[in-house]
């Protein structure tokens, strides 16, 4: 496909400046210039029906006029202070009513930073030191995260493999791993270095790999047991599955939690919340200079963030709110799973209707990283240019959003229906 002008001028700067000739998240030279509600268009005048949603946090839509007002009226009146906001301290309180596990919150700006905090909080009240996380988990970019999350190799051992260069072999040795959906190795493990483990870090709904029944509660029961702290990374999961996040869904309640995306209404802004022991090693006053644990930083819950986070969590409070967005997502999903049956072209949907993708497998349901290896990777990437050239924009997942109406969800299920056959014809000649 050729580009025009504007974008061959811009891309040229990017490969010129930038290393890969992007700013590290979609390995493409797509440059998006404009969202509105559901929908993003790109420089040369394309639009698209927008699952991407900024990698997530766009659930109420782009350029939603009470957020957009808000954030106006404040830019005006100072957009930082390094100092309390009333709006901060509002969405702090919100939260703590809206998560079970929320005594306390800390405010960062990426769920990079809350995560590497939850972690750091786990050793700082436990006194040990070791981390278990689950293969293909994401949290954030840290070194510690950077273990087993898509390494090709997976091994039957705790011991994870780092997933980026410079990554000492003094923080891998902190980091057990195990498969996630996997009870008993999960138990074995945590019981096995129970007198060095601080905490488990874990997304209750793993990228998009539905918890099995019992997974979720018998971590909760071993980590209680042991005195370890359960950490559940809800960056994507908080405010998205419920209002209450995947601890309301699935009625299991961690120690702390992490937020983010939503939490933020597009701005950077990211949360650490939980249970008011843990959280007191963040008030120099109680745990003293040795329990402290020191966090600045020169953005942390800024006002227009923080007007932003709170009128979006206004927004979904309104009845009828995650009926809408449930209902979009299973007309979506449904029209994935009809139309790949009928083609013939081995298939399953997976997640739940707010966030959810297809796996192209023989597979009946993808339970974590290890089985998501089986999935058809040729068919995968065929399946993105398809939609894609039928102004249909999605990343390993769709997000759907409150902005997406009946024209965007019927454009959808035209390019699914159109894409299937086109598959089952790669499928027979492969």
């Amino acid at each position: 496909m050729s580009l025009g002008t504007e974008e061959q001028r811009l891309v040229e700067i990017a490969h010129r400046v930038l290393p890969a000739g992007n700013i590290g998240n979609l390995d493409s030279d797509m440059i998006i210039v404009e969202g509105r509600g559901g929908r993003v268009r790109d420089i040369n005048g394309k639009e698209y029906v927008d699952f991407l949603l900024g990698s997530g946090p766009m659930m109420i839509g782009h350029g939603n006029p009470e957020i957009t007002a808000a954030v106006a009226d404040q830019i005006g009146r100072g957009t930082t202070f390094f100092a309390n906001n009333p709006w901060a301290i509002e969405l702090a309180d919100e939260i703590v009513k809206a998560v079970p596990c929320a005594d306390k919150v800390r405010f960062a700006n990426s769920g990079t930073e809350v995560d590497f905090l939850a972690m750091r909080a786990a050793r700082a009240f436990t006194g040990r030191t070791k981390i278990l996380k689950f293969e293909g988990g994401y949290h954030g970019m840290s070194d510690y995260t950077l273990i087993s999350l898509w390494s090709t190799s997976v091994g039957n051992t705790a011991q994870g493999q780092p997933d980026s260069a410079g990554i000492p072999q003094s923080v891998q040795d902190e980091i057990l791993v195990a498969p996630y959906n996997d009870l008993a190795a999960a138990e074995q493990i945590i019981r096995e270095h129970k007198d060095e483990l601080a905490g488990v870090i874990v997304e209750p709904m793993q990228r998009l790999y539905m918890p099995l029944p019992g997974f979720l509660e018998g971590l909760r029961a071993i980590t209680a047991e042991l005195g370890i702290v359960l950490i559940f990374d809800e960056v994507v999961t908080g405010f998205r599955m419920a209002y209450g996040g995947a601890q309301e869904f699935f009625g299991v309640i961690p120690d702390l939690c992490t937020l983010g995306k939503i939490v933020g209404g597009g701005f950077p802004l990211a949360v650490i919340a939980g249970k008011a022991g843990i959280m007191a090693h963040f008030d120099k006053k109680k745990v003293g200079p040795k329990g402290y644990l020191p966090y600045v930083g020169t953005l942390n819950a800024n006002p227009i963030a923080s007007i932003a986070g709170l009128t979006s969590l206004k927004i979904l409070q309104r009845p009828g709110t995650y009926e809408k967005l449930n209902a979009t997502g299973n007309t979506i999903r449904a029209a994935l799973d009809e139309n790949m049956k009928a083609a013939g072209v081995p298939a399953v949907t997976s997640g739940f209707p707010g966030m959810f993708d297809i796996y192209f497998t023989n597979l009946k349901q993808v339970r974590n990283f290890r089985e998501s290896r089986d999935v058809n990777a040729a068919v995968t990437a065929k399946f993105s240019s398809l939609l894609q050239e039928r102004g249909i924009l999605r990343a390993g997942k769709f997000y759907i959003s409150l902005a997406h109406d009946e024209r965007d969800v019927e454009q959808t299920v035209t390019a699914i229906r159109d894409a299937a056959p086109i598959l089952a014809e790669q499928l027979q000649a492969a």
